[in-house]
């Protein structure tokens, strides 16, 4: 069985003192999570001090993108062996923010991917549909497009360790989330892909999150979802409170969570 895995995706929110006691909050309220696995992905600046926070518990940390490069002249950027180094896991590559605001094109985030896995980072790809993607009935052409270029020249092996994130574009940051049903006629479509792009093993062992408004208040109706792994956490992610109530509702397809 997978164990369900929820990601606060804290954006570009919180300097060190907002970020310590963020993570302090949650670090807290989860000593003994059961039934699921716990992540926080803060901002660059922050992931030193997250990291000595959470540093011993069970709860991990990530980031929220990387470059596909090593080294090099990339003013601004991050590789993902500095991720490494500070203890990262997970990194969230393929946003909708990045693909649509910063006009991150698939082979960019193709390359990311790979970068990552190189560094034994978990490459968390995030893939979902506009608005008017899904009013054309082009969803599934939609994100089947973004994980067969996402995971180009990937072997199963890498494949399969990575995760996957389904994230209605018009669901993120809106109040408006997608219903379980519509979340898991996607999520199914993507496990058949995972099967094709890998193996039916792999496509039984990878987790596939739902993003898009989730809340404590619809959190266990979606990850009750068959083929719905956790929750990747945008907004309700800065509420410790809030979170760790997800990631409890998250816990064995929706079960109860003990501390």
């Amino acid at each position: 069985m997978r164990t369900p895995l929820v990601v606060g995706n804290w954006k570009m929110h919180g300097g060190l003192a907002e970020a310590r006691e963020l993570a302090s909050g949650v670090r807290d309220g989860l000593k003994r999570p059961r039934g699921v696995e716990v992540a926080l992905c803060p901002p660059f600046t922050a992931l030193p001090a997250v990291a000595e926070v959470l540093a011993g518990s069970p709860i991990g940390w990530g980031a929220q993108n990387c470059h596909w490069e090593d080294t090099g002249a990339f003013t601004g950027e991050i590789a993902p062996g500095m991720l490494a180094e500070l203890g990262c896991r997970f990194v969230i590559l393929g946003h909708s923010e990045r693909r649509h605001l910063f006009r991150e094109t698939d082979d960019d985030i193709a390359r990311k991917v790979a970068a990552a896995l190189r560094h034994g980072l978990q490459p968390l790809l995030c893939v979902g549909e506009t608005a008017e993607e899904r009013r054309q009935g082009l969803t599934f052409t939609v994100v089947e497009g973004q994980l067969r270029a996402g995971w180009a020249g990937l072997g199963a092996d890498e494949i399969a360790r990575s995760v996957l994130a389904y994230e209605p574009v018009w669901a993120i940051g809106t109040g408006v989330n997608a219903t379980p049903a519509q979340a898991a006629e996607v999520h199914g479509y993507l496990r058949g892909l995972v099967s094709e792009l890998a193996s039916k093993e792999t496509a039984q062992s990878l987790r596939i999150l739902y993003g898009g408004s989730v809340k404590p208040d619809n959190a266990a109706e979606l990850t009750q979802q068959p083929d719905i792994d956790g929750a990747l956490v945008g907004g309700a992610s800065l509420q410790a409170q809030g979170f760790i109530t997800i990631a409890k509702k998250s816990a064995s397809r929706g079960g109860s969570s003990k501390e």
